[in-house]
């Protein structure tokens, strides 16, 4: 299971070396389009090879659906939280109680309840 895992991250690698490679021309990246930087008066351009702006994008989708999910899940994490303090609560009220219904018995007795 271990060999495939490498063969699969090495063909990945291969795979996005050759992407990069094919991509190498520089793109002209905008801040705003065209229009709404007039009339802003910011007209931010910045020069990176396409390659960059396709990993780029790939990486900030990656993070965008990460955080989404974690924050849809959250529900879930809570209601799982207070049911593991709902359980610690009771197994402390068990033993309590079990303390309780040996209480001033022969301990060898108790053990057999």
């Amino acid at each position: 299971m271990k060999y495939i895992r490498y063969l699969f991250l090495a063909c990945l690698g291969v795979a996005l070396i050759a992407v990069a490679l094919a991509n190498r021309n520089m793109v002209s990246l905008k801040l705003m389009p065209d229009g709404l930087s007039r009339i802003v008066g910011m007209n931010q351009t910045i020069d990176l090879p396409l390659f960059v702006v396709i990993f780029g994008g790939v990486v900030a989708g990656l993070l965008i659906g990460f955080v989404w999910e974690w924050l849809r899940e959250h529900k879930h994490r809570a209601e799982v939280n207070r049911k593991a303090r709902e359980v610690g609560k009771l197994e402390k009220e068990v033993k309590r109680l079990k303390g309780e219904k040996h209480k001033g018995k022969d301990e060898v007795l108790a053990l057999l309840d």
